[in-house]
C-alpha cells in the first residue's frame, strides 16, 4: 500500500521543464494478493486471478494486470512528480506498452523521462511536456512504458 504524499510546498511550471531530464519517481513492490484483488476487481481473466490456470498459459506463472502496473506508475508519477506541479490535466496517452509480466513480489522502479515542452499555440497561460515514462524491474527489465503529454500553466501566468 501507498502511503500519501502530502500537497508540496513548491510548484514547478511549464518553465522549469527541459527536453532529456529524467525524473526518478519510486519504486512498488507487487504482492501476490493486490495482483488477485486488482485482477479480480478490474481485469479477471484468468492468468491474472488464478494461480493453476496461470502455470498453464505461456506466462508460466500468475502476472499482474498491466492496467495494475499501468495504476502504479500513475501513482508514482503523481506522488514522485506530478504532486509538485502546476498541472492542468493530460489530453490522453499516446502509446501505452506492457513489455514483460509484472509477477508477484516483483519491485519496479518508475522514472519520466522528458521527450519535449512545448509552449500553448493557442493559450499563452500554459504548454505541454511531452514525456516517455518508464518502468523497470529489479533485474533492470523494462516492463512498462507510456507516451504521454502533460499540460501545465507557465509560470507567468498565474
Amino acid at each position: 500500500m501507498l502511503a500519501m504524499v502530502e500537497p508540496a510546498m513548491t510548484e514547478l511550471y511549464l518553465d522549469d521543464f527541459a527536453a532529456e531530464q529524467v525524473y526518478q519517481l519510486g519504486e512498488y513492490t507487487f504482492s501476490k494478493d493486490e495482483i488477485l484483488r486488482f485482477a479480480n476487481d478490474f481485469d479477471p481473466q484468468p492468468f491474472h486471478i488464478d494461480e493453476a490456470a496461470a502455470a498453464q498459459s505461456n506466462y508460466g506463472g500468475l502476472i499482474a494486470s498491466g492496467w495494475h502496473t499501468g495504476s502504479v506508475f500513475m501513482r508514482l508519477l503523481v506522488d514522485g512528480l506530478l504532486h509538485k506541479c502546476a498541472g492542468m490535466g493530460s489530453p490522453g496517452v499516446d502509446e501505452m506498452r506492457w513489455l514483460a509480466p509484472v509477477r508477484p513480489g516483483d519491485t519496479l522502479s518508475a522514472r519520466l523521462e522528458v521527450d519535449e515542452v512545448r509552449p500553448s499555440k493557442s493559450k499563452n497561460d500554459r504548454g505541454f511536456v511531452i514525456t516517455r515514462g518508464v518502468m523497470t524491474n529489479q533485474d533492470g527489465a523494462e516492463v512498462f512504458s507510456l507516451k504521454a503529454p502533460f499540460m501545465l500553466r507557465r509560470r507567468d501566468a498565474h
